[in-house]
């Protein structure tokens, strides 16, 4: 078991990578994000939240309806 562990931490670490300062420009650009278009991403966690009918961590609070 203990194998195992140090097998998994080394190769998650194994994927790290520096990121120098003049690759962060390149890295921040909108098209390099997982959600790109930030305000289409929030109405589509608020129509899912709200279908979900939760109120989880984000700032949405759903009753089913989507009329929130």
């Amino acid at each position: 078991m203990n194998k195992l562990l140090v097998i998994s931490v080394v190769f998650c670490l194994s994927g790290c990578q520096a990121v120098e300062p003049w690759q962060r420009g390149l890295l921040a650009r909108p098209e390099m994000q997982l959600e790109p278009d930030r305000l289409q991403a929030k109405l589509n966690s608020q129509v899912y939240f709200s279908n979900e009918a939760s109120s989880g961590s984000n700032d949405v609070a759903g009753a089913g309806c989507g009329c929130n």
